[in-house]
């Protein structure tokens, strides 16, 4: 088994992985920027400069893992809250997604794959974490790179628990080529409108500062578990 840490702007903000070295990893897709020690990888999926979510090379990403081994992949995705009852600062797990723009390797073929989360590692993970981590919540993905409108939001929290934009594209390649995706997410706020609270970037930023710590307790917590 070989394990890849795949996450975004929670990773860009943590100091946990100053040294590890970085590296460049060319792709039939194009070029995944990831960063390894000790034969651990970590990968930014919004890479080094910040590509907003619609622009994410998903392919490019989830191939280099492929390329170099991997065999599970363990994500930390930041999400939007859909129920009042999952706060923001909430780490859960996903088991199931809405996505109606899927992602696949292949710009010829059907490619007739049941999508699934596997969370085979969850169950260890949740055991190491020193907090209740809610199981079994369902991702909604909007396309981005804006966040939902309040009549969006509306809708899909009929649909889920939280909403994203990356998180069921990751899983739906890592089904298609045969790699264990593992969710984590934490939810850095309410969803626009959710509680009657709109949005704002001012306001997204202070929240994401807030959960940073958290995100790098955890991620210490995942480095020392597979270690």
């Amino acid at each position: 088994m070989k394990i890849a840490f795949l996450s975004g702007t929670s990773i860009a903000k943590s100091t946990l992985f100053d040294e590890w070295t970085q590296r460049t990893a060319e792709t039939h897709f194009g070029a995944a920027i990831l960063r390894e020690k000790g034969g651990r990888i970590l990968l930014n999926r919004h890479g080094p400069t910040y590509l907003p979510p619609h622009a994410i090379n998903h392919r490019a990403n989830i191939q280099a893992l492929v390329d170099l081994g991997v065999t599970d992949v363990v994500s930390l995705n930041s999400v939007g809250s859909l129920q009042l009852d999952l706060p923001p600062g909430t780490v859960l797990s996903c088991s199931d997604y809405v996505s109606f723009h899927p992602v696949t390797f292949s710009d010829t073929e059907l490619r007739a794959i049941g999508p699934e989360i596997a969370n085979n590692l969850i169950p260890q993970i949740t055991a190491a974490l020193p907090y209740a981590v809610p199981t079994g919540k369902v991702y909604v993905q909007t396309p981005g790179p804006r966040f939902e409108t309040p009549a969006e939001v509306r809708i899909i929290r009929g649909w889920g628990d939280v909403a994203g934009m990356t998180a069921a594209s990751e899983a739906d390649l890592c089904k298609e080529i045969g790699i264990n995706y593992n969710s984590l997410c934490i939810i850095d706020n309410f969803a626009n409108g959710i509680g009657g609270a709109p949005i704002s970037a001012e306001s997204f930023r202070e929240l994401v500062r807030a959960n940073q710590e958290k995100v790098n307790d955890l991620f210490r917590r995942l480095l020392a578990l597979f270690a």
